[in-house]
């Protein structure tokens, strides 16, 4: 089995979070490295009262998340990360892959922008969500009742922006396999699942 590294890429709400579930049922030998996980977590470490500060911890949660890519491939693990990725990180994860020699499988989930920004609108409301995504100030322990009130919440202009000019829907790394993530119930897992099951043991060559 090849080494690889499966990058969740694309529009945001396109279900990424629940693709990964379903792979790491029928491949547990994939670890998951999530920036989103580590961004959150030095939220709640440290707290942030500006946006400027907001962005530096983005800036360090990115610098952690590199660093565990490349410890994790140096002990030649598995792995499998979820974000809208876009060329901002295709050069360092092209990098790391080439020095530890991996293996890049790109899933790239697009759709419906309308459809896809009700569904993150659901998300930012859902109170399950870290409230740190959606403010210019936070700490740990604040909570918000309104959330539709969030200084920061994603407008639909600012969502269609972002997937219009960003590059989400043509990031590619390594191999590609493009989902159109519209309407769930049309997706095909078991086919993707099986393509992946493919690419891994075959080392990508078919």
């Amino acid at each position: 089995m090849k080494k690889t590294m499966i990058l969740l890429a694309g529009y945001p709400a396109t279900g990424k979070s629940y693709l990964c579930k379903q792979i790491l049922e029928k491949y547990p030998q994939f670890q998951v490295i999530s920036q989103d996980d580590m961004k959150e977590a030095l939220w709640d470490e440290y707290g942030f009262d500006n946006m400027e500060e907001k962005t530096k911890l983005e800036m360090l949660s990115w610098a952690k998340y590199y660093g565990t890519v490349d410890e994790k491939m140096q002990k030649g693990r598995m792995l499998i990360s979820d974000y809208p990725f876009s060329e901002k990180q295709k050069g360092r994860l092209a990098d790391l892959a080439e020095k530890n020699k991996y293996q890049m499988i790109t899933i790239r989930l697009t759709g419906d922008i309308d459809i896809l920004y009700e569904r993150s609108r659901s998300r930012d409301l859902d109170p399950p969500r870290h409230l740190g995504h959606l403010v210019s100030k936070y700490h740990l322990g604040d909570e918000m009742e309104d959330r539709s009130k969030a200084d920061c919440i994603v407008t639909y202009d600012i969502f269609r922006e972002r997937c219009m000019t960003r590059g989400y829907d043509t990031f590619e790394l390594g191999t590609l396999i493009e989902i159109d993530a519209t309407d769930y119930k049309k997706i095909n897992y078991p086919k993707i699942l099986e393509q992946i099951g493919r690419k891994i043991e075959s080392g990508g060559k078919e």
